[in-house]
């Protein structure tokens, strides 16, 4: 396949989003056709260009010498183009039926393909021009859904998401700068491009940028002190923040730190140094007190939300490690996670959908009149906890095994915050499922099965297939991100 052909699936959502926005369709029906026909085609191409490869690089831009945009596939890039080309044919679905009361359909629907495009812009990118580039169109094109409903929590919360985002990129960019200067090119190469000659006596000056260029790209992957902006925006349509938490944003944030650290700076030059310890520093803490703030959240999905950035810096723990081992467990995780996180964030959107209920303490005895969406959700926190079979134990091993075998002693003290989280996880998703099923206070008489119709039941039952079947077979998927972070592939 030519390299060119890497445009198509980043343009054609781009594009086809951007047409609904400016020629609306008012048929709810056709407007469907129009967005899924779209979704799908676009998903279809990716998977095709990931499994049959894409020989060379597009150049799309060269704006000077070492300013390039340009579009490459290598393994990495198929981990994360291959979450988001999976997951987002089942939200579009999903979100069919949890949009027909919302209103303002069309400008939803329209920024909400145009954001597939950039996504997949992000996991194509081939050097930190072209990541950082579409990174900023992320925030763009992902505030308008924050701010859709146009109340007033919406509008605080697409503010803070705005500040917060502006302020990381703002750190990023530094980072960015530093391996134009220093590099031997900004393109994504495993192993680091920084120049030996050119660093030389700079080092600390360099791993100091290294950090500060992680919690720039850390405001989207939410590290503590910098997540502040992702529960204040779970007020956003459930499809939204199910992107958001689950796939488009905060992993698009993991994915551009993992990038840096094994592809621009490289894991020789910061192992063993004071920047790998504040890098798992942020991770831990992070890790910790996400976990122990979901325990005491009584909404359902901001509780949601504190899961996920307690789970995302087990992602970033894993990159911390900087050895093959710990890439491979942050890469295995940022899989696992995006269908565990995505199950659950759905379930609470039906809830909401069917109920009007949002806290935790409303939710007694819903089990027995929302069953289906009940037992997706049970599936998916036991996953999430860690429990064997299912798909979170296996990243959440690889990830202890990691860290075991690293060799670094203080990566010790992240096996100890996994382990603390992992029992808080089984605190603050189980007393939900308790509440469903064996609190029946709210119920009397006969219970009306309130389960959602196919639109929402379809995308749930293939997620939590997903979540059994990667649990029960995660051999290829460990092969081949091993293949990854040795540099293989």
């Amino acid at each position: 396949m030519n390299a060119w052909t890497l445009l198509i699936p980043i343009l054609l959502p781009m594009i086809g989003g951007g047409l609904l926005y400016f020629f609306p369709i008012k048929d709810d029906r056709k407007r469907m056709c129009y967005v899924m026909t779209l979704v799908v085609t676009n998903s279809v191409l990716v998977y095709w260009m990931l499994i049959q490869g894409v020989e060379g690089t597009c150049r799309a831009l060269v704006m000077a010498h070492n300013l390039t945009i340009h579009f490459h596939i290598d393994g990495f890039s198929r981990v994360f183009a291959g979450i988001i080309a999976g997951l987002w044919p089942l939200a579009t679905l999903y979100a069919f039926e949890y949009m027909k009361h919302e209103g303002r359909n069309n400008l939803f629907f329209s920024f909400y393909t145009m954001t597939y495009g950039v996504c997949i812009g992000i996991a194509f990118a081939a050097n930190l021009m072209t990541l950082y580039m579409f990174y900023e169109l992320l925030t763009l094109s992902t505030l308008t859904l924050v701010i859709h409903k146009l109340d007033q929590p919406s509008i605080l919360a697409a503010r803070k998401y705005m500040v917060y985002s502006l302020a990381g990129a703002a750190f990023a960019f530094i980072g960015f700068m530093f391996i134009l200067q220093y590099g031997t090119t900004t393109d994504f190469v495993y192993g680091g491009v920084l120049d030996a000659g050119r660093i030389a006596g700079k080092e600390n000056l360099l791993l100091f940028i290294f950090v500060i260029a992680v919690l720039g790209f850390g405001v989207k992957a939410a590290i503590f002190p910098f997540h502040g902006w992702l529960p204040t925006a779970s007020v956003a349509p459930t499809p939204v923040t199910a992107l958001l938490h689950a796939v488009a944003v905060v992993k698009a944030g993991a994915f551009a730190i993992m990038r840096i650290t094994y592809y621009s700076f490289g894991t020789d030059f910061l192992r063993g140094t004071w920047a790998q310890t504040v890098m798992m520093t942020f991770a831990i803490v992070t890790i910790v007190f996400a976990s122990s703030r979901a325990v005491k959240e009584i909404h359902l999905k901001r509780r949601l939300a504190y899961s996920t950035i307690s789970n995302l810096s087990y992602i970033i723990f894993g990159a911390s490690i900087m050895t093959p081992s710990g890439f491979c467990g942050g890469m295995a995780h940022m899989v696992t996670h995006a269908v565990m996180k995505i199950t659950l964030f759905f379930c609470a959107g039906a809830i909401m959908h069917q109920t009007n209920k949002e806290y935790i303490y409303e939710l007694k005895g819903i089990g027995r009149s929302m069953p289906f969406v009940m037992g997706c959700f049970t599936i998916g926190s036991a996953a999430v906890m860690g429990v064997p079979l299912l798909c979170g134990f296996v990243s959440k091993w690889t990830i202890l095994t990691a860290a075991v075998t690293s060799q670094n002693g203080y990566a010790m003290l992240g096996v100890a915050a996994i382990l603390f989280s992992a029992f808080l996880t089984a605190v603050y998703l189980f007393s939900i499922v308790v509440k469903a099923f064996f609190r029946t206070e709210n119920l009397t008489g006969t219970v009306k099965n309130q389960d959602p119709n196919w639109y929402m039941k379809a995308p749930l039952v293939l997620l939590t297939v997903a979540v059994i079947l990667i649990g029960v077979y995660s051999g290829p998927l460990l092969r081949f991100l091993e293949q990854i972070a040795f540099g293989r592939i």
